[in-house]
């Protein structure tokens, strides 16, 4: 060979790796999640380094101290993940601990690297291959940024014809630093990603409280005004007027009553000590429970609770479950100022019971129904119409429904009023969940 054709070769070659890392880095710009960002520069690498019929990326766990597959090609990834290896344990161990890529390129050599795989994850990478045959070569390098390791690159080869050589392990060296970058600017946006919903809850939450404590302040102004006026000697009041002012005393009583239950119940979410107690209730009669105890605070409103006579008896707990339906149907009353009927269903359905609490109030804009659930968030009509509330009770109610296998979700017109829902799973108490 001349030494034209051997320069014209080494212009291919360069040419054909410039071409792939700007391929595979293009690959590691797109706005996806790691897994699928990895796995999709596992899909690049295979065409782009003809040699490798299959390969990994496995990342160090060091809660676990192993190495986990986090993407692969030629092997079932499923199964691959199930391998858990442990530091200086076969060649991703080896290579990891050395800090430098390295090549195998013989069946003998990749024997020697994988000799003290433990037969639990020879097992596995066995039946995620799907075949016994090991690779003939292979060629791994480390996942490293700065100081630290995060894990190794592997590439391997069933063909000894196709086999990686020593000029290989610089190109595919870069590729892992690639993947390394990829993984350390992921990192370092989900860091400020949760930095900055830190900041906006922080402020969110800054907000609802200076509400919440003006809030709390006009009940208890109103309660120390008519308990004043009561209290006055030089006035006679009538036997009318009085009931009237201990009627109105009751009502901003029972007002930051409710706040104070919504806040305590958002403070118990928020460390994580919500306990459910499952046990086997009538949820038609927690239902009229809560309507009676809701109704006894409203003149305007009618409610109305409708079950079908079969509905089953469902596991969940009954404290939290009246806490969500007293939170709807609280939401409910507030939202239909003028007065109307509430009514409270049930449904049957194959898997799961559905509760609705429908009023005939304002309803909710398009634009509101999608925060709605969100902690603090008012809709505008609460707003515009100064109607009380801590935006903790949907929520909430949310929380205490999904805790219990369920989901929640509304249907509202503007003018018309609102319709909320919620499912939790039917069953079977003689034979387990029905089908």
């Amino acid at each position: 060979m001349t030494a034209d054709s051997r320069t014209e070769m080494v212009r291919e070659r360069l040419t054909a790796e410039l071409e792939a890392l700007t391929e595979v880095a293009k690959t590691l710009v797109a706005p996806v999640d790691l897994p699928q960002l990895l796995n999709a520069v596992m899909q690049t690498i295979v065409r782009v380094v003809e040699q490798a019929d299959m390969g990994a990326i496995m990342l160090w766990d060091q809660s676990s101290g192993l190495f986990r597959a986090e993407a692969a090609f030629g092997y079932d990834l499923q199964a691959l993940k199930e391998v858990g290896l442990r530091a200086g344990e076969s060649i991703t161990g080896k290579v990891f601990d050395e800090g430098s890529a390295r090549l195998m390129s013989s069946p003998t050599e990749v024997a020697e690297a994988m000799a003290d795989m433990r037969q639990a994850n020879r097992a596995v990478m066995t039946r995620s291959l799907g075949t016994e045959v090991m690779p003939r070569c292979a060629l791994a390098a480390p996942i490293v940024v700065g100081d630290e390791r995060l894990g190794v690159l592997v590439l391997e080869s069933l063909d000894e014809k196709r086999a990686f050589v020593e000029r290989d392990l610089p190109f595919v060296q870069t590729l892992a630093d690639l993947i390394a970058l990829a993984i350390d600017r992921y990192r370092l946006e989900s860091k400020a990603e949760a930095l900055r919903e830190a900041r906006r809850f922080e402020n969110v939450r800054a907000e609802a409280l200076a509400t919440l404590s003006h809030q709390l302040r006009m009940p208890l102004a109103a309660i120390e005004g008519y308990s004043t006026a009561l209290l006055l000697e030089d006035v006679d009041w009538s036997k009318e007027k009085r009931d009237e002012f201990l009627r109105l005393i009751e009502e901003e009583c029972i007002s930051m009553e409710v706040m104070l239950r919504e806040i305590l119940d958002a403070s118990i979410i928020d460390v994580d000590r919500l306990a459910i107690e499952r046990q086997p209730i009538r949820l038609q009669q927690l239902a009229h429970e809560a309507a009676m105890e809701v109704r006894r605070r409203t003149e305007k409103h009618r409610m109305v609770v409708e079950f079908p006579p079969d509905f089953p008896i469902l596991e969940v707990d009954p404290r939290w479950t009246k806490q969500a339906l007293r939170n709807l149907l609280d939401n409910a009353v507030k939202y239909s100022p003028d007065g109307g009927l509430i009514v409270i269903r049930g449904k049957i359905r194959p898997t799961d019971v559905v509760i609705s609490i429908a009023d005939q109030g304002i309803g909710i804009s398009p634009e509101d129904l999608i925060p709605l659930f969100e902690r603090y968030f008012r809709a505008s009509a609460a707003t515009k119409l100064h109607i009380d509330g801590t935006g903790l009770g949907l929520p909430i109610a949310r929380t205490l429904i999904e805790a219990q296998g369920g989901r929640i979700w509304v249907d509202s017109k503007v003018g018309e009023g609102t319709t909320v829902f919620f499912s939790l799973p039917w069953t079977d108490l003689d034979g387990g969940e029905e089908e």
